[in-house]
């Protein structure tokens, strides 16, 4: 195995982990509008407050292992979504501060605006994300010299959008699933609800995706045929999604979560072994795409980066398991704080 399919792998598994870890937290967010009363507004703030900011690490772990690994990719995607970048920070910086200013003023108004602010800006940003996988999955009008041609590029496709509401509704399983964990009483009979109805609109657009995406990029399922461990992988994904709502029914939350985060990370995995070795496919020409290799850094570049790696990613690794594990449990809420 050579540097380039080792660096793929791990921009994948940067990819993946922040999926599942920012993935409840965006779809916490987006449950958070749906929250009836001051008692499960902060049940959902106290759930996440303390580990949003750690599982972004692994966005910035993944950002900047391809800047320095994969730049041409950076740049051309960086070029490309310009638009979508703004977005994406505005929507993740605003969500931030409105959990860290909510609870500064006494205010039910107050109150009020940062509970929006953190739920449309989680809302937004999955979109985003998801908007994003959309226009990476159908391609870009990458030319000869590895430029977006922009002028040709409808960043908000039908397809794109489609697979952006598909990630909401994901995330928002996923936040579900989470806070299975953490609710109790009352608002754990509503979670358990927003879960099994979150189940069942994303096992139908997921359902619709697949159909649509073989019918329009039947590449991609061409790579997947071709290569025997997807075969494993799908099924895993398949059994995975199927378990969610059957082990909520049953009240194994924990059970659910993780098949959950099984679910996330299996589909990524399927969406790369049908990329492989391409990053950014050219819709001008297949001869333009960018790929692990032509796209790559230097020899010398690629094993630094990956010494840097190999020093960082079990820090950060030790440091989210620690975090969760201290903050895990039903979250016990007190007049001047929780537990």
């Amino acid at each position: 195995m050579d540097l380039n399919i080792v660096w793929f792998l791990l921009i994948g598994l940067f990819i993946i982990v922040y999926a599942i870890l920012d993935g409840y937290d965006l779809g916490v967010g987006f449950l958070h509008l749906f929250a009836r009363d001051e008692h499960e507004r902060r049940v959902n703030m106290s759930a996440i407050g303390p580990l949003w900011d750690g599982n972004e690490v692994w966005l910035i772990a993944g950002g900047g292992s391809l800047f320095a690994v994969f730049p041409v990719v950076y740049a051309t995607v960086l070029s490309a979504f310009y638009i979508l970048f703004f977005l994406l920070l505005f929507s993740l910086i605003f969500r931030a501060i409105s959990i860290e200013f909510r609870n500064k003023v006494i205010s039910e108004s107050w109150k009020r605006f940062w509970d929006w602010g953190f739920g449309v800006g989680s809302l937004s940003a999955a979109l985003v994300f998801g908007i994003m996988l959309g226009n990476v999955l159908q391609g870009l009008p990458v030319n000869e010299e590895h430029l977006v041609v922009v002028q040709s590029l409808p960043l908000f496709n039908a397809y794109s959008v489609f697979i952006g509401v598909l990630v909401l509704t994901l995330f928002t399983m996923h936040g579900a699933s989470y806070m299975t964990l953490k609710a109790d009483d009352l608002y754990l009979r509503r979670v358990k609800k927003y879960l099994f109805t979150a189940c069942v609109v994303f096992i139908i657009l997921y359902a619709v995706a697949v159909a649509v995406t073989v019918y329009t990029l039947p590449v991609m399922f061409e790579n997947l045929l071709n290569r025997p461990l997807s075969i494993p992988i799908a099924i895993i994904n398949l059994a995975a999604l199927i378990y969610i709502p059957f082990a909520n029914r049953r009240g194994r939350y924990g059970r659910a979560f993780s098949a959950s985060a099984v679910f996330i990370a299996s589909t990524l995995g399927l969406l790369g072994l049908s990329l492989f070795p391409d990053m950014l496919r050219s819709t001008i020409n297949p001869l333009y795409s960018l790929t692990a290799y032509n796209a790559s850094a230097g020899p010398y570049t690629l094993n630094v980066m990956l010494i840097i790696a190999l020093i960082a990613l079990p820090v950060i690794t030790v440091y989210a398991v620690f975090i969760n594990r201290v903050f895990k449990g039903k979250v016990v809420l007190h007049e001047e704080g929780y537990e």
